[in-house]
């Protein structure tokens, strides 16, 4: 029942995940703007939610602590 729990507990919201799923592709910030219609300055806001979210400072940080965690895979 926990494991239930916790997994249904995730850190990012559907488009974070999206977003940084595309990023760990080696997509620049328009390129991930064009591919899900959004603005770059968007894009640009939910990779920063997502670091602060995570107490990070950069996005390679970020990708690599969501990464240990299991919120993404390469």
């Amino acid at each position: 029942m926990k494991d239930k729990e916790y997994k249904s507990k995730q850190i990012l919201t559907k488009r974070e995940r999206e977003v940084f799923e595309l990023l760990v592709q080696d997509k620049t910030t328009r390129e991930i703007a064009q591919e899900l219609f959004i603005s770059e300055k968007t894009v640009r806001n939910h990779i920063s939610n997502t670091m602060q979210k995570l107490g990070v400072k950069g996005r390679s940080q970020a990708v690599i602590e969501l990464l240990r965690m299991g919120e993404l895979e390469l």
